[in-house]
């Protein structure tokens, strides 16, 4: 699949965190043109070099997302990586519009560019393993990533037909990169690793790849989520 994607378009919103970045990085060296949006960390996004185009962007700002957009006017794919880890109720409003709203709009604008330009293209949204099994005190943050699974089911129908627009959801688990990470460091899964329930925490490489598979110009697969967490729901 090394040289499928050279020469597309992709945009990875939220692109420049720990995650997006890995996922920048491996389209890159696979030919795609990459552009990473951020909202605000511009040290840090700088750090992709030249592995993608920049963008500010806050996906709350109706503006913003189309500017976005408009830097990749030949658009084949696009994945949100966007999100906050909302670890209080209090954060539920803040959690609704960035890990619900702002993705699915972009979601769903990106969607109507690819169509009216006759692309078949992929989506890709990210949510979380918290989507399908229960975690306490998680409800500021996976009911809006619950929400985006189901959105994205519908926009996956949606998009079939002679466009062929795939949309698939990515719910990763607890990864070494990104905002699980604070989590880690204060042992709040290490009971996982030490009952052997997963033989290690995810890699940003593990949730790079299976994005990768997504945006896989010949894939056949649609509407689906992939849980990327070493198993550790079931």
């Amino acid at each position: 699949m090394s040289e499928t994607l050279r020469g597309l378009e992709i945009i990875l919103a939220g692109g420049t965190g720990g995650l997006g970045s890995e996922t920048a990085r491996l389209l890159s060296r696979e030919g795609a043109r990459v552009v990473a949006s951020y909202r605000s960390d511009a040290v840090r996004a700088a750090e992709l070099g030249d592995a993608a185009t920049l963008v500010q962007a806050d996906l709350s700002s109706d503006a913003d997302r189309a500017r976005l957009l408009d830097a990749a006017p030949s658009l084949y794919g696009l994945a949100v990586f966007s999100g906050m880890p909302a670890r209080s109720e209090t954060l539920l409003e803040e959690s609704m519009e960035t890990n619900f709203l702002g993705p699915i709009r972009l979601a769903r604008e990106a969607a109507a560019r690819m169509k009216q330009a006759g692309t078949r293209g992929a989506i890709v949204l990210i949510s979380t393993m918290q989507t399908s099994t229960i975690f306490a005190n998680s409800t500021a943050y996976s009911a809006p990533k619950a929400a985006l699974v189901h959105a994205a089911k519908i926009l996956a129908k949606e998009c079939r037909g002679p466009a062929d627009i795939r949309v698939n959801v990515i719910s990763p688990g607890v990864n070494d990169a990104g905002m699980a990470k604070a989590s880690i460091a204060l042992g709040k899964y290490a009971p996982y690793l030490e009952s052997g329930a997963i033989p290690r925490y995810g890699r940003a490489a593990d949730v790079a790849r299976a994005v990768r598979f997504f945006l896989e110009p010949d894939d056949y697969i649609t509407g689906q989520v992939l849980t990327v967490d070493g198993g550790m729901v079931m």
